[in-house]
């Protein structure tokens, strides 16, 4: 297993990036070194990074032209990170109204088209060049390899899965880009014992070095192997969590049935955000590509930092996606700010932590198994060019309202679309009552949130 392991990170990851011109593997080479240096060494790079950015946006972008023409912000005058202060904050609103003026008008241009996870129920759809990918791909790299998971580990993925059914060519790449890179996928949403079951076999056959899942999911996995009192015969394996915060409950279990817990924070629009290291205190920051901010809004409009200690709203500026830039983007996620100091394992990257605002509701088939509120989600991004927001209520009687927010208003859901939903209920949720609810807008929690899943059982 290790010789694989060290083929596949030695010889046939470099191939790939090589034949394929990305240079991931020198990025991931700075990366290791970066993330070493002092706090201050770090700052300055960020500056230079994001001075970098709003150079060609002064030039190339009118929508933060003139964000930066308001704020004095002029090429060149950028001293400190905090000067970023000066631009007002960014919402998915203000994207929305921007149109095509958010889009860089030369290059680089976009390479990859995404669409906001709709983790919050509120989603649009974003692109981003070839540079932020590999540095989101760099990022992702560096942070599992401090759980010790290293490029050519063999990981299983329990993770949520398409809606809708791939073409044959989808598949295929897939299933040959998973092979090549020793990753296995199970689906976590349905939650019954049979479904939890079949994923204790897999876990046995594939034999992981990692375990990659939703907090939730995996906690249910590792309470149904406690419940049943399977025995653990595959040794220490670590877990990597990202989706949703994790709670202490939920780490202890996986911790007892599996191995230690490696919380990851990020998003559609920057991926990676934050990542814990061996120290387990706080989650770093990926400084080198991720500016973020926890910030303080007042009654009377003004904006402050938090204190350490103190909860804000996440505020992230993607030093690297010239094409359509996030600065000052606030992403819907509230963290406490921490101290600025060195962490225990030596690393000065700025750790945040917790956050707050990543958690789905589990719902209730028509037998009363669990089911992943995330896989929602997965449904939101089928709905994202006809829907902007999106929530499902489950009501005691197990009955579901799914209430959406359509981009024109006065239309209907399409039969595709519709054919969509019914697929995801008959799959996820059979035995359970649904109805699809056309409204002008979902309504915020007092705590400025939009939940995508409600549940009223118990």
């Amino acid at each position: 297993m290790r010789l694989r392991r060290r083929l596949v990170r030695n010889l046939v990851f470099p191939a790939i990036e090589a034949a394929q011109r990305r240079p991931t593997l020198e990025m991931l080479r700075e990366a290791d070194r970066t993330q070493w240096w002092s706090h201050d060494a770090l700052l300055g790079l960020q500056v230079r990074e994001l001075d970098r950015l709003l150079t060609h946006c002064w030039n190339h972008n009118r929508f933060h032209r003139e964000r930066l023409e308001a704020a004095g912000l002029e090429p060149g005058r950028l001293r400190a990170v905090e000067d970023l202060a000066r631009l007002p904050l960014l919402t998915k609103d203000d994207l929305r109204a921007a149109g095509a003026a958010i889009r860089s008008t030369a290059p680089p241009l976009g390479a990859v088209k995404k669409a906001t996870s709709g983790s919050t129920g509120d989603a649009f759809t974003f692109e981003y060049n070839a540079e932020s990918r590999h540095w989101r791909d760099v990022t992702r790299i560096r942070a599992y390899e401090w759980a010790g998971c290293p490029v050519g580990a063999r990981s299983l993925h329990y993770w949520g899965q398409r809606v809708v059914t791939s073409t044959w060519k989808q598949r295929w790449k897939s299933t040959i880009d998973h092979a090549i890179r020793r990753e296995h996928y199970v689906d976590s949403m349905a939650r019954g014992d049979d479904d939890l079951a079949r994923a204790v076999d897999t876990i046995r056959h594939v034999a992981p070095d990692v375990i990659v899942t939703f907090p939730q999911s995996g906690a249910d996995l590792a309470r149904f192997i406690v419940r049943k009192g399977i025995g653990r015969d595959w040794g220490r394996i670590p877990v990597i969590c990202g989706g949703e915060r994790v709670f202490a409950p939920d780490r202890a279990v996986l911790d007892e049935v599996f191995g230690p817990v490696f919380e990851t924070y990020g998003g559609r629009e920057t991926m990676l955000i934050g990542a814990e290291c061996e120290a387990h205190d706080g989650l770093h920051v990926a400084m080198e590509n991720i500016i973020a901010e926890i910030v303080v809004r007042l009654p009377d409009g003004r904006v402050r930092p938090a204190a350490p200690g103190e909860a804000g709203e996440v505020v992230v500026t993607d030093l690297h996606n010239f094409f359509m830039p996030f600065i000052r983007y606030l992403n819907g996620d509230r963290a406490v700010q921490r101290e600025v100091e060195r962490c225990s394992c030596g690393r000065s990257l700025h750790r945040i932590g917790p956050v707050d605002g990543r958690v789905a509701e589990t719902l209730r088939d028509g037998r009363g198994n669990r089911v992943g509120g995330l896989v929602f989600e997965f449904l939101f991004r089928e709905m994202i060019d006809v829907a902007r927001q999106i929530q499902v209520v489950q009501a005691r009687d197990t009955s579901v309202i799914l209430k959406l927010v359509l981009n024109e208003k006065g239309t209907e859901l399409s039969p595709p679309k519709q054919a969509i939903v019914q697929s995801v209920f008959d799959r996820y949720l059979p035995g359970v009552s649904f109805r699809i609810q056309i409204v002008d807008d979902i309504p915020l929690t007092a705590g400025g949130k939009r939940h995508l899943v409600k549940s009223e059982m118990v």
